[in-house]
């Protein structure tokens, strides 16, 4: 094997999923995480189709992903009086097995920490790729070596911006914002329903609330033009999404009254990343740095793939990253289609009385949710998804010590 030692900036999904195979192989894998400790709780991921099953089942964690999965909720869309208008189910939320994204991770770091070396609370600040390695700086560590890097570091990746060049050359803004905020005891009194069984889904033009759905406590989807915030000030985004939400129905005022004692918060623009490639000299970028696409559906399903390719095909070329980075391109920039071309935000929240109308007409007919879960299903399978043995083997024994 040419290349031995490794470094992956994203301890999230995409991150560990590619430190699992890549150990497996007997690289020594370091992952650098920005946060303090490993991210626990946050709305939940979903996987759909045989092309995910499969995946899950070579990694071993099929059955544990099972165990874990939440429970399919429904979301009732009603109007600002409750009045019931159309019910979305939670087989199109929620695909064949839903998770909460911090379960997942967890599921992954278990399966990773005994043979990977983990740096919390630093992230990279500058990248040399030079013919014979990759030197990194980081923000706290001293700077290090490594023959390989990847970026699974998400859609504001850091990796990609010392590498492939400014954020705004590669991440495209969709008009709209999202937040999701925890729960509260006083948020769940604001709720429709405390029991929670069912989740409720309230629109107006251009705007959305959310309130007990199955992907986070309460998520918000507004239109917007871009906004100039401080993403380190949660105190500021919480006053943005308070302003655009100025005048709202429904029980929107009560949610956000209580934004203050939210125990978690978060808010971004839904964007996505558009890229002709993936990888540059001896750098690749896989997840949402690579193909990202906000509240997209197919995010959690792509970065597991996009994993397995990116392994597999070292693994086949022994190590050759020249050969194994192309053939992950080609195989990637197919199968990611879906997230260069979807928006999620005018199907959530539309900018026009008629529009949400018409969105909503989408889960009354049984012809066109139809038509719709099978162009999804097209989606999450469209991959002739290889075997590859050497990630079968046990890797190379006394491979995994780290400097």
């Amino acid at each position: 094997m040419p290349n031995d030692t490794v470094l992956i900036s994203g301890a999230g999904i995409a991150g560990p999923a590619l430190a699992f195979w890549l150990a497996r192989s007997g690289y020594a894998v370091t992952v650098v995480e920005k946060v303090p400790v490993l991210r626990l709780g946050g709305q939940a991921v979903d996987f759909k189709g045989e092309v995910h099953r499969q995946v899950l089942e070579r990694m071993g964690i099929l059955d544990e992903v099972h165990r874990r999965q939440t429970g399919k909720t429904d979301l009732r869309i009603v109007d600002e009086r409750d009045k019931h208008l159309a019910t979305m189910p939670g087989e199109f939320i929620g695909g064949d097995v839903e998770i909460l994204r911090g379960d997942l991770t967890e599921i992954l770091y278990e399966r990773t920490a005994d043979s990977c070396e983990y740096l919390f609370g630093d992230s990279v600040t500058a990248l040399t790729d030079t013919e014979s390695g990759v030197e990194v700086t980081f923000e706290k560590l001293h700077a290090r070596r490594f023959d390989l890097v990847f970026g699974a570091d998400g859609i504001h990746s850091a990796v990609r911006k010392h590498r492939f060049g400014p954020e705004e050359n590669f991440v495209r803004f969709l008009g709209y914002y999202y937040a999701v905020v925890g729960t509260t005891d006083a948020v769940t009194a604001a709720s429709p329903d405390r029991e929670r069984a069912t989740g409720w889904m309230y629109n107006e033009p251009g705007r959305m609330a959310v309130v007990g759905g199955p992907k986070a406590p309460e998520l918000f989807v507004f239109a917007s033009d871009p906004i100039d915030y401080d993403r380190g000030d949660i105190t500021e985004q919480k006053r943005l999404l308070a302003a655009a939400y100025a005048g709202a129905g429904w029980r929107v005022p009560g949610l956000l009254g209580h934004l203050d004692d939210a125990p978690d918060f978060y808010l971004d623009s839904i964007a996505r990343v558009e890229t002709d490639t993936y990888t540059a000299g001896r750098v690749a970028l896989l997840g949402d740095a690579a193909y990202g696409n906000t509240l997209g559906g197919f995010g959690t399903g792509l970065a597991l793939v996009g994993a397995y390719v990116l392994a597999g095909e070292l693994a086949a070329t022994g190590g050759d990253h020249r050969v194994a980075f192309g053939r992950y391109n080609e195989q990637m920039h197919r199968y990611a289609k879906v997230a260069r071309k979807a928006s999620a935000g005018p199907f959530l929240a539309p900018k026009s009385s008629t529009r949400i109308r018409l969105r909503n007409w989408t889960f009354k007919s049984k012809a066109l949710f139809g038509l719709m879960m099978k162009l999804t299903d097209s989606f999450a399978t469209d991959i002739d998804l290889q075997d590859y043995p050497a990630l079968r083997s046990a890797g190379r024994p006394g491979n995994v010590d780290h400097p």
